[in-house]
């Protein structure tokens, strides 16, 4: 068996695994983990729909499915499913996140059905406050009106621009102006929480200033909203200051400050850590921002990617390092921006360094699966539970999906090459070359 049809062989098999955990009531519905007494009993969470979490993350595998296969009719069978269940609750829906509500909606609608997200964007226009949207999670006291991409502003604006749709100005004009407002100047440049003056900051990709200002970068490039670029380099310029450049590569603290909890001051993932944040520097780049603070921001991106390459992971060093497989926190999601940026790189020796690297990442996920006659999962670890395992999970953040949908895009790149399609998201589209995005319109 070939390398690509190894990669294919275990994407499909968690893909079989997953499908066998979806649920129907009112809908279907995915237990998010699945524990070795099954889920007999098990009812839907709150989060049920999300992107994150529940059906929603569901789009963009069979997306990828699609691109290789046709679907089954189990397969478009969910699909249909998927599509009905959130167009029925696309006008009445309050929560307006990407990862928890309506972006995420509007982005599996419009990656499984073109057109039907239409209600679910004019719905998140419809909520728009000058502070941007009002959350229905619990994220705490004074988090009502959350920033970042994850649950906040910035996710609804990169959705909305990636949606080219007739909501798109509105959308992210208004949120744009409210992530504006809520910038916090330093001698340094523009900083952000993941709530409007909080006193903790994560300044990384999935909760703070690198993935807010990558939203201002790629919504200042849509609408021509110079005060949207200059606040995006101003990010970038923060970021950089309490970032290190060390070794000819880019990391930035996980929190700052050091965050109470036990965990890594520094982590390489998409949430938190180089993966996610050199997307920053590929949206300056497509928004036209050539450098930032004297550094060359095609030069910055690579810096995040050298740091990948050189910190040991997947190899799982000590306790805590590399305990996760899936897109937010472990393998999956850090593989996913290797492809992205050998795809997008127009340098051959380079180009065959980053594949060279994600391929690692695709074998430690073969080597790391759990896989019988009901198919592939993988079991992250908690090196403070005893024991260490937990169960596997399904979802497309933290589960099979997610990791199944990198595997077949990474089987599908070794037999296509760099000019593979590209199931692109709200929160990546810049980072690869037009002509390879498949959900343009």
């Amino acid at each position: 068996m070939s390398r690509s049809e190894a990669f294919r062989d275990v994407g499909e098999a968690a893909w079989s695994w997953v499908l066998d955990q979806v649920r129907e009531d009112d809908g279907p519905w995915l237990p998010e983990t699945v524990p070795e007494g099954g889920t007999d009993g098990a009812a839907p969470a709150g989060d049920r729909d999300s992107l994150y979490a529940g059906i929603a993350g569901l789009a963009p595998v069979l997306a990828e499915i699609a691109q290789h296969r046709p679907l089954t009719p189990r397969e478009r069978d969910l699909a249909a499913g998927i599509v009905a269940r959130l167009s029925a609750q696309a006008g009445t829906r309050t929560e307006a996140s990407l990862y928890d509500g309506l972006a995420g909606d509007a982005t599996a609608l419009r990656l499984l059905a073109p057109g039907e997200e239409v209600t679910a964007l004019r719905r998140l226009a419809g909520l728009a406050t000058p502070d941007g949207w009002q959350t229905t999670l619990d994220l705490g006291p004074d988090c009502d009106k959350p920033l970042d991409v994850v649950v906040g502003t910035a996710g609804v604006v990169m959705t909305a621009v990636w949606a080219r749709s007739e909501e798109t100005e509105a959308i992210a004009a208004t949120g744009g102006e409210a992530l504006l407002r809520a910038a916090d100047r330093r001698e340094t440049g523009l900083d952000w929480g993941m709530t409007p003056g909080a006193q903790s900051r994560m300044p990384n990709y999935s909760h703070g200033t690198a993935g807010i200002a990558a939203a201002l970068a790629v919504a200042g490039a849509a609408l021509d909203r110079s005060d949207f670029l200059d606040a995006a380099a101003e990010g970038a310029r923060h970021v950089l200051a309490v970032g290190s450049l060390e070794g000819g590569g880019f990391v930035v603290p996980h929190t700052i400050p050091p965050s109470s909890r036990e965990v890594e001051p520094v982590t390489y993932t998409w949430c938190h850590g180089p993966a996610g944040t050199s997307y920053l520097f590929a949206a300056l780049a497509h928004a036209g921002i050539a450098r930032v603070a004297g550094h060359d921001v095609d030069d910055l991106r690579q810096r995040c990617l050298t740091s990948l390459l050189t910190s040991g992971l997947p190899a799982r060093l000590r306790p805590g390092f590399w305990d996760n497989d899936g897109r937010c926190c472990g393998t999956a999601g850090v593989g996913d921006v290797l492809l992205d940026a050998a795809q997008d790189c127009q340098v051959p020796e380079r180009r065959n360094t980053l594949l060279t690297a994600a391929h690692r990442m695709g074998d430690a996920l073969v080597d790391r699966a759990v896989r019988d006659g009901a198919g592939a999962r993988w079991r992250f670890l908690e090196h403070r539970n005893d024991p260490p395992l937990l169960p596997p999970g399904t979802a497309w953040m933290q589960g099979a999906a997610g990791i199944a949908a990198y595997l077949l895009r990474l089987a599908r790149c070794i037999k296509t090459g760099p000019d593979a399609a590209v199931v692109d998201r709200p929160d990546q589209w810049w980072a690869v070359p037009a002509h390879v995005r498949s959900t343009m319109s």
